[in-house]
């Protein structure tokens, strides 16, 4: 009961928080809405602002693991925070600080889904369609690629796995071995699974031959 009770109102506080943002977003007071932001990260996750942003997303998930427990409610208001920064920077013209945050927020809502988090304050898939929609102009950190990788093949997007793999590949940000363990991971899943992921067996084995033809000729 404690625990319900301790969930629904940090669901609520953040909610009431988003809303603040949000008007101070449409009244203008971009700067006003961007230092209560830092208000609101060094007062309830104790973290300093500074420091939640300077951690990568991997040491953040360390430090908000509790006796092997994620504190994913934590989490994903961290993540929902650094997607209205990046709003905010996005509408004052500073591109840079907007991406870098925009980066942030996926790679949370990116493990967050990979550790199968109630969604209790943000539902991860919906935030990761939507962050995704906003970074199509970019050209993604190859960290970001990786992460997204092991995500599309998580969720049985094998298409899309396939897609970044290889752009991976030509990036030399994976090797051939690492290509050849997705291909056959792949391979393990049902043949309703891998159609349902946009990537029948047979496209499968036949992209494994030639990758393997073509390290053979290395």
């Amino acid at each position: 009961m404690f625990q319900r009770d301790y969930f629904m109102r940090m669901i609520e506080q953040m909610t009431e928080a988003v809303g603040q943002i949000l008007n101070l977003r449409r009244e203008k007071k971009h700067e006003d809405a961007l230092l209560f932001i830092d208000e609101l990260l060094d007062k309830r996750f104790r973290l300093s602002s500074k420091l939640i942003r300077s951690l990568s997303d991997e040491d953040l998930m360390k430090v908000m693991t509790t006796n092997g427990i994620l504190e994913s409610d934590h989490l994903q208001a961290i993540a929902v925070l650094m997607r209205q920064e990046a709003e905010l920077n996005g509408d004052l013209g500073r591109e840079d600080d907007s991406f870098v945050a925009y980066v942030k927020s996926l790679h949370l809502f990116i493990r967050l889904s990979l550790a199968d988090a109630e969604p209790t304050i943000a539902e991860p898939r919906e935030q990761i369609a939507e962050l995704l929609e906003k970074l199509l102009p970019y050209e993604l950190p190859l960290p970001t690629k990786r992460l997204l990788l092991e995500w599309q093949e998580a969720e049985g997007h094998y298409d899309l796995a396939e897609n970044m793999m290889h752009e991976l590949l030509g990036d030399d940000a994976i090797t051939v071995h690492e290509a050849e363990a997705i291909y056959r991971r792949m391979l393990l899943q049902a043949n309703e699974r891998l159609e349902a992921g946009g990537l029948p067996r047979e496209e499968i084995e036949e992209g494994l031959t030639s990758l393997l033809k073509e390290q053979a000729q290395l």
